[in-house]
């Protein structure tokens, strides 16, 4: 009898994807059983809970080569994985921008924002493949929320929407007041400092915990830096970040020199 194996993620694409991956297999040779669909819970953000499959493993796998799946690339070192990194965060084929889907957007966002303050404008505008929101007046700080959660789970919710009807994924970026550009320059601050000083100490450090967006903020940062590199560490949204330094190699000297 073959063995049976389940995976898990965010959806049941992904954990087919997942499970073609690991078991090195075609999609057309994949037998499965969907146990759970999952959810994404309140703005996708709380009670969120992960799909589930059954995969029948088959007693001949093909040799098929394996590619590193979206949901693990923050977690692989930065060392040769420049171009993975930058198609998993931004640089991935996406859909055309029709008027109709920044329209969409715009619409969607503003009767969110209106619930929760007044007063409020929204302006958009199209760049390298995304469709950027900004949002002005009103109570910034109640769209925002604690370390950003209300603002991204507008966003969240704005791109899903979106992208309810694309085969591509249209990416979303939703900024209230320049919060997102403040932040990336305190994140790349921070980078720098803990950077230096795991170069000074020569042991690693732990930088917090982020999102997925903040936590490819802090390895861009450092991707030029050859002597560290960095590692995320745990599982669901929030995960911590690892800067390590590297070691150093010693110059081999030549016992025949003066």
């Amino acid at each position: 009898m073959s063995p049976v194996l389940e995976f898990e993620s965010k959806s049941v694409e992904r954990a087919i994807q997942k499970a073609i991956q690991k078991l090195n297999i075609p999609a057309n040779k994949l037998e499965y059983d969907v146990i759970s669909h999952g959810s994404t819970g309140i703005f996708g953000l709380v009670g969120s809970k992960k799909a589930k499959i059954r995969v029948v493993v088959p007693d001949e796998p093909t040799d098929r080569p394996q590619e590193p799946e979206i949901d693990e690339i923050a977690e692989t070192e930065r060392q040769g994985v420049d171009s993975i990194v930058d198609e998993a965060f931004g640089e991935a084929p996406v859909a055309d921008i029709l008027d109709d889907d920044l329209n969409l957007g715009k619409k969607v966002l503003q009767k969110m924002v209106d619930l929760i303050t007044t007063e409020a404008s929204i302006t958009a505008q199209t760049a390298k493949g995304r469709i950027l929101y900004e949002v002005k007046g009103g109570n910034a700080a109640v769209l925002i929320g604690k370390r950003g959660q209300t603002l991204e789970a507008m966003q969240y919710l704005v791109e899903k929407i979106i992208n309810k009807q694309n085969q591509k994924r249209i990416r979303v970026e939703v900024d209230v007041e320049g919060y997102l550009q403040s932040r990336r320059e305190r994140l790349e601050s921070l980078a720098l400092r803990y950077s230096a000083k795991a170069k000074k100490t020569g042991r690693p450090l732990t930088a917090g915990q982020f999102n997925a967006h903040d936590r490819r903020i802090i390895h861009l940062a450092l991707k030029e830096d050859r002597d560290v590199r960095t590692h995320s560490v745990g599982e669901g949204y929030y995960r911590k970040l690892k800067i390590y330094p590297k070691k150093k190699r010693r110059r081999k000297t030549n016992p025949n020199s003066s």
